[in-house]
């Protein structure tokens, strides 16, 4: 999706993959984010979300977790074969190890349902803003720059970070994240050796302006040690977690 739109061109409107087996929520979503201007294809099981999904284009999908064919949980696993699509997971109200499932499985944030309507658009929103996120030029580099400078590239060990080209390598070979998993490294890279919070990173990575579920917190944090290596990114107990210089 892009960031932005020439002037005077309304920017494309956002497609999203909405896969949900209760057809009263279903009609319901899709009526409601129809409002806010998205453009929604809807599933009612997972496999046939999965085939939605490789057929066509979309920005970001919202996947509830208990599915017929092919729960959500699953779904996402196959979707992230291919894709770093942003996922939003939806998840019964309890249902605490289909939070941490959805999540391991890839997912970039969860909503419980039943889930209001303005609550639902503002985690979107939130996940599309990670999906075209660029940190601001630094000094001595306009925003119109195309070929990054020497000091775009953060180097810590093996693991290097192009803030300006938005790429990760580990030892040389660049390594796919998903937008969430790219934002929440780049926050670590501007403070390295710094203890981070969880509610800090909450805040500034998933844009929480209440209290959050830390565990997505957490598991962002496992995904990104299996991609870069578990000693990279250290837990400091009953404080959050530092990036190691």
């Amino acid at each position: 999706m892009s960031s932005s739109a020439p002037a005077g061109v309304s920017p494309p409107a956002v497609r999203v993959l909405l896969v949900e087996d209760d057809d009263l929520m279903r009609r319901s979503f899709t009526v409601a984010l129809e409002r806010y201007g998205f453009v929604v294809r809807a599933a009612d099981d997972g496999l046939t979300g999965l085939e939605l999904f490789r057929e066509e284009s979309f920005d970001l999908l919202i996947l509830d977790v208990m599915l017929p064919c092919l729960d959500g949980i699953g779904l996402c696993r196959r979707v992230r074969e291919t894709s770093l699509v942003p996922v939003l997971m939806m998840s019964a109200r309890g249902d605490g190890l289909d939070v941490v499932a959805g999540l391991e499985a890839g997912a970039d944030d969860y909503v419980v349902k039943p889930v209001e309507t303005y609550v639902l658009v503002a985690r979107i929103r939130s996940l599309l803003r990670r999906a075209t996120y660029a940190p601001a030029p630094g000094p001595g580099r306009g925003a119109g720059e195309e070929r990054p400078s020497e000091g775009d590239v953060l180097v810590f060990g093996d693991l290097g970070v192009d803030t300006a080209g938005m790429e990760v390598f580990v030892s040389g070979s660049p390594v796919a994240l998903t937008p969430t998993e790219l934002k929440l490294l780049l926050e670590f890279a501007a403070h390295p050796g710094v203890v981070l919070e969880r509610h800090t990173l909450l805040r500034n990575v998933w844009e929480y302006g209440w209290d959050g579920d830390s565990r997505v917190v957490d598991l962002c944090v496992q995904r990104l040690r299996k991609k870069l290596g578990r000693e990279r990114i250290e837990t400091v107990r009953g404080f959050g977690y530092k990036l190691r210089r």
